[in-house]
């Protein structure tokens, strides 16, 4: 009887001890919601998983469209900057170049603290870059280029002044040029907003997901990752709807524009948008950080493992980092996963970036649909496959390898899209740009001073688009009997057909109205739509089940500086170069650019049909190539974990939810005490 008291009694010091212990560590990891003054037991309730994956995803769909805003507002900017293409490109990576610098050290260095107050930071940082995006309309305004197509430009009664000279007619060569050096100072604003912007997603997705994963089950992963890609997978939707809204207003909304938004010379207000973003990503900011440093019941699952070794997060040195790193490199599923999504995002980037601007030349579609059959209609698709995909993978618990498979099988029918693209194009189209630019070749305006002229372009009585009145060689300007503005004395418009020009003035073939041709590609845009649709849903499949892929084939320890690993090296590799790439092809085969005196300028008119084969064809040929990397993942994933292979006992469960209530209780009490 003796001895069993003695053991009773060593065995209830060792519960107590035990119990200190854990008070302890739980002071220490930080279980409790909140901080400073924002904390309280009536806050420790929201410390669950679920809660997280809604915030977070919340959070993470401002910041998609805080980035798809400038996507979206990407062909105005080039017009109101007279930014070319391959600039914009160079613009765009400006966030993937300090991701290369700062993404792996970042999310090593968040993984051994306070991890949603690290996602916090970032959100704070992503405001910033909102700011930044803001400052260049604050100093420079609207800019004279969009103000001279106003009512109010020129006139104080509204009036459209006619008796002036109009700079874009048909003048006397004047070798006097005042040079326009140009103003860089908007381009860095924009390019060091998305180098800090790049900052912020550093310091926010690596942290974010391997927080989401370490404090859920194993099972539960799939449906919260494909539920938070959801809800995150609504910010670009939600940011092309809010640049189709902007852009449908002039970009000084005081002021009374004479032309419409099918005109290619509107500018939208670009700079309108980026004032509610700031706003809801620092409101975001506060939330994330309110959740504790782990979860309760992730708390209570790992102080019941046994046997864990892993280094503790808070005593990680740079020698450790390396170590990592060479883990990383033997691990094969990792490299060749690595090696698959380069060429994937490669491959597919310009269609990430530039699809608003390919609908808007290639279908003669507005800047304003353009967005929204970007965003709202083909990112629908986008957000049913990822839901679809979370549901298949949660239920039916596939293996890693028929996950693999089903990810090159992607890529195959990627490239089978990707390959209709090229035979969606608009003849219509194609035809008026060869003919647009016909006497930039021939003799017939070589007397007139056209060089610098601005693009203004004029539609032809054989429906035929000119450059501009000048181009056309029109030498007065008038307005006809229904108040539309026409040019006449125009001697080159013949000359665009193969005709010889007339010379009496006042035929109506030398006769030229104030705007674009219409040219009909809705039919084509239609086509188009239904492929992108079709590749946004197939894609978005993918993904759960390729993220699930890059969480699992690592070890815990390893996990969040594993995705700051992968970050950098597809920025270096994909997300940097491709932009600049194909922003350079894009410059390739424009016919017609804004020139002025000391810049090129931007684009107006581009050769259609070779661009839509040379980048479609680039692009499926870079994502075939990456296919074969994963039969490799497919290869070497035969061995891989991804779920918990016995699902855990009711009695187990109810034991572990009963401990977590009563620490939930005792947490509530200390923090009522502390206040």
């Amino acid at each position: 009887m003796a001895s069993e008291e003695k053991v009773s009694a060593e065995t209830a010091f060792l519960k107590d001890e035990k119990s200190e212990k854990n008070i302890s560590e739980l002071e220490h990891s930080d279980t409790s919601c909140g901080f400073s003054i924002f904390k309280g037991p009536t806050l420790q309730r929201y410390a669950k998983t679920h809660t997280f994956v809604i915030v977070y995803g919340i959070a993470s769909c401002f910041m998609a469209m805080a980035f798809t805003y400038f996507t979206g507002t990407i062909t105005t900017l080039e017009k109101r900057f007279n930014i070319p293409t391959k600039i914009s490109g160079f613009i765009t990576v400006g966030n993937d170049i300090s991701t290369v610098f700062t993404s792996a050290f970042l999310s090593y260095y968040a993984s051994r603290g306070h991890r949603p107050r690290w996602v916090a930071l970032g959100l704070i940082i992503m405001a910033l870059f909102c700011v930044l995006m803001l400052l260049p309309h604050i100093f420079y305004g609207p800019g004279d280029e969009a103000l001279k197509w106003t009512k109010e430009y020129g006139s104080q009664d509204g009036a459209l002044n006619h008796t002036t000279k109009d700079e874009n007619l048909c003048y006397e060569k004047d070798l006097d040029c005042v040079k326009d050096t140009g103003d860089f100072v908007p381009i860095l604003m924009f390019f060091v907003a998305q180098f800090i912007g790049g900052i912020g997603c550093s310091l926010y997705y690596a942290p974010g997901l391997a927080y989401m994963d370490d404090n859920s089950d194993r099972a539960k992963t799939p449906a919260m990752l494909s539920w938070s890609a959801f809800i995150r997978m609504l910010g670009p939707a939600m940011g092309f709807s809010v640049v189709s809204l902007c852009l449908r207003i002039y970009i000084d909304p005081f002021r009374t524009p004479l032309i419409t938004t099918k005109d290619p010379r509107w500018m939208g207000a670009w700079w309108l948008g980026w004032i509610f973003l700031t706003i809801i990503l620092l409101i975001s900011a506060f939330f994330v950080g309110m959740f504790p440093k782990e979860m309760p019941k992730a708390r209570v699952k790992r102080l019941k493992a046994e046997g864990d070794d892993i280094t503790p997060l808070a005593e990680r040195s740079l020698s450790d980092m390396m170590q990592s790193l060479k883990r990383l490199a033997a691990n094969k599923v990792y490299v060749y996963n690595t090696l698959s999504s380069i060429l994937y995002i490669f491959g597919y980037m310009p269609y990430w970036i530039f699809t608003p601007k390919y609908i808007e030349i290639q279908y003669r579609q507005s800047a304003s649909l353009a967005n929204m059959a970007t965003g709202s209609w083909a990112l629908g698709f986008s957000a049913a496959g990822v839901l679809i995909s979370g549901y298949v993978i949660t239920k039916y618990k596939p293996s890693a390898r028929a996950m693999a498979a089903w990810n090159f099988v992607v890529d195959y029918l990627t490239v089978a899209g990707i390959i209709l693209y090229v035979l969606v194009g608009c003849d219509e189209g194609d035809r008026a740009n060869s003919l647009s630019i016909l006497p930039l070749t021939d003799d017939c305006s070589a007397a007139c001073d056209c060089e610098y002229v601005h693009y203004a372009p004029v539609c032809s009585p054989d429906n035929v688009t000119l450059i501009s009145p000048c181009h056309a060689g029109c030498t007065d300007k008038g307005v006809d009997e229904q108040g539309r503005i026409i040019f006449t004395g125009c001697q080159c418009m013949g000359n665009s057909l193969g005709l010889t020009a007339s010379t009496n003035a006042s035929s109506p073939s030398l006769m030229a109205l104030d705007e674009a041709c219409p040219v009909d590609c809705f039919n084509q845009f239609l086509i188009f739509l239904a492929v992108m649709c079709f590749l946004k849903f197939v894609g978005a499949t993918a993904r759960s089940s390729n993220l699930l892929l890059g969480l699992r084939c690592v070890p815990r320890e390893d996990k969040t500086f594993a995705m700051g690993f992968n970050s950098m090296v597809l920025s270096v590799l994909a997300f940097i170069p491709s932009p600049i790439v194909f922003g350079w092809m894009w410059d390739s085969y424009c016919l017609v650019w804004g020139k002025t005196c000391g810049s090129k300028g931007n684009c107006w008119i581009y050769d259609t049909k070779s661009l839509r084969y040379s980048m479609n064809v680039a692009c499926a040929s870079l994502i075939f190539l990456g296919s074969f990397w994963n039969i490799g993942v497919w290869y070497y994933a035969k061995d891989m974990q991804v779920f918990d292979d016995d699902e855990k006992k009711p009695e187990n469960k109810q034991n572990e939810a009963m401990e977590l209530k009563e620490q939930n209780i005792d947490n509530d009490k200390r923090l009522e005490s502390s206040q």
